[in-house]
């Protein structure tokens, strides 16, 4: 996740141009990306509705008030935060939502386990290599190096950059420490989200698993089944954290299909923007959090749409990986800041693994 991500970040730093932008311009044949773009768009809709759908859930616990009615609110005023705010004030709020998170690793605190077992089973775990354990690993990486997060890290250094601009009146040359920088606050993330992902296990392992409740097709009903098995303070950290973790997320998801559309076609790009400015690219904001919105009208399981938006991020993303490698080792795109012997080594696995866990879906798929 961070190599990948460092590179993501590294590559909008120094080519000044978002992902979509360097794949449109050096990546060979184009059909590719706009095919991908599409599978991006959509896998990020349907994202967006079950997010929606799970906060509307999730809030319902500590208010009653009808689902629709709550998503309405949350999809105004993430539409009014994206549109109406700029870059900066985004940027700020935004970072603050991330500490919604720590509910998730404070409900794994609280809730009674069994650790010296969550670790053994961490370091030696029981797998079995069938349809249910490949479908289960492909999502796990798929919603972990995910390609809407490609396309908003490489974005969101080029508004970075932009924002400075604006700031001192001149041009930014990025040198070695705004680099160096830029791959610590990618570290720190990482770690972070994976701390986080690691608590979500094994409080779910611990509680609902082992009590036999894996039909779960609401965010109020995991919630409720966690308060008599875990306690009713992990029920509310879980509740907060589904909140807090969906406005984080329905922006950077509505955010990074404009990024990428608005790079393949050449439209103005960028929250720095007004929306006068980059009319096309807060309409792809606007249309993709409302079509989303109007999924939580067709009651769709949240759970369900999460997961298989998972595996479908993860069975594209190993070719998105292939071109950000090629993108981050040319010298010709990246002068002297490209891929470390480390950094490639790590990028080729990643390669290597989600490439085998996409093919190996492919094969049982056409098995059964």
């Amino acid at each position: 996740m961070a190599a990948i991500q460092e590179m993501c970040a590294r590559i909008g730093l120094v080519t000044q141009r978002g992902l979509a932008g360097n794949i449109k311009t050096h990546v060979r044949p184009k059909l590719i990306l706009y095919a991908f773009a599409m599978l991006i768009i959509a896998a990020n809709t349907i994202n967006i509705g079950a997010d929606l759908a799970g906060m509307a859930a999730a809030v319902r616990l500590l208010i009653p008030v009808n689902s629709a009615i709550i998503s309405i609110v949350f999809t105004i005023l993430i539409i009014i935060l994206m549109v109406a705010f700029p870059y900066k004030f985004i940027a700020t709020n935004l970072k603050w939502f991330t500490f919604a998170l720590f509910a998730y690793i404070a409900s794994a605190l609280v809730t009674k386990q069994d650790w010296l077992q969550i670790l053994y089973s961490t370091f030696v775990p029981n797998i079995d290599f069938n349809k249910e354990t490949i479908t289960l690993i492909v999502a796990i990486l798929g919603t972990t190096i995910s390609p809407y997060l490609f396309f908003w890290q490489t974005s969101e250094e080029v508004e970075e950059v932009k924002e400075k601009e604006k700031r001192t009146h001149h041009k930014i040359i990025v040198t070695k420490h705004e680099l160096k920088q830029a791959q610590e606050d990618v570290n720190l993330g990482m770690l972070f989200s994976n701390l986080v992902m690691f608590a979500i296990i094994a409080t779910t392992a611990s509680t609902l698993y082992r009590f036999g409740i894996n039909q779960i097709t609401t965010a109020d009903q995991a919630a409720s089944a966690l308060a008599p098995i875990a306690g009713n303070a992990a029920s509310l950290l879980f509740t907060l954290g589904i909140v807090g973790t969906g406005m984080l997320a329905v922006p950077v998801l509505a955010g990074s299909a404009a990024y990428a559309v608005s790079e393949i076609f050449g439209w103005k790009e960028g929250l720095s923007k007004s929306f006068r400015q980059a009319r096309p690219f807060y309409l792809i904001i606007i249309a993709s959090t409302c079509v989303g919105f109007l999924m939580t009208l067709l009651n769709i399981n949240p759970f369900k749409a999460l997961f298989y938006t998972a595996v479908l991020y993860g069975l594209i993303s190993p070719i998105l990986i292939l071109a950000i490698l090629f993108i981050a080792n040319s010298r010709k795109i990246m002068g002297v800041n490209t891929n470390t012997p480390v950094t490639n080594i790590l990028g080729i696995l990643t390669l290597i693994i989600m490439t085998l866990a996409a093919v190996s879906f492919a094969v049982v798929s056409l098995k059964s």
